[in-house]
């Protein structure tokens, strides 16, 4: 079993190393809807982890203190791989982490770098993939989509799946 679970872990973090931007996706406070925004992927930790850099102030870390399911939506067209991750999130009030993680680029939305008391970090720990994979490339895709249509077949490229982590 766990030899399964080393291979879905190593084949998420394939499938998402590469990626930098994802929508965040959290339960609104208080109401029935979600409610997602564009986040920059910090880190991906060899066990899977993902980390994000956010304002303490902000709706979404109220969100997580109310709610800690979350979602993240990831859409990597130069490799073709969409997902659709499920997981818990923390936030994580860690100096320590927070300098190890920062990059300058970081400064843009946290301009007093790593004395901003403003700043903490989510921790997402993924408990579920659903996964649509086609690493053809786009002529390839472009192709057997022009082909199902000519000869009026279903066009089926790739592989769709679910990772349980």
């Amino acid at each position: 079993m766990k030899e399964v679970h080393n291979q879905n872990l190593e084949k998420f973090i394939e499938m998402v190393k590469d990626t930098r931007t994802c929508m965040f996706i959290t339960m609104e406070k208080n109401a029935e809807n979600i409610s997602g925004r564009p986040m920059g992927i910090t880190k991906i930790d060899d066990d899977g982890t993902m980390w994000f850099f956010t304002k303490a102030s902000s709706y979404k870390a109220d969100e997580i203190e109310e709610s800690k399911k979350v979602a993240i939506a990831i859409t990597n067209e130069s490799s073709n791989n969409y997902l659709m991750i499920h997981g818990t999130a923390t936030l994580v009030n860690d100096k320590e982490k927070m300098a190890a993680l920062w990059g300058s680029i970081m400064k843009a939305w946290f301009p007093l770098g790593l004395d901003d008391p403003d700043m903490t970090l989510i921790k997402v720990i993924p408990t579920e993939v659903n996964y649509w994979d086609s690493s053809s490339s786009k002529m390839v895709v472009l192709f057997n989509m022009l082909k199902a249509i000519v000869t009026g077949k279903e066009y089926a490229d790739g592989e769709h799946g679910k990772i349980n982590l």
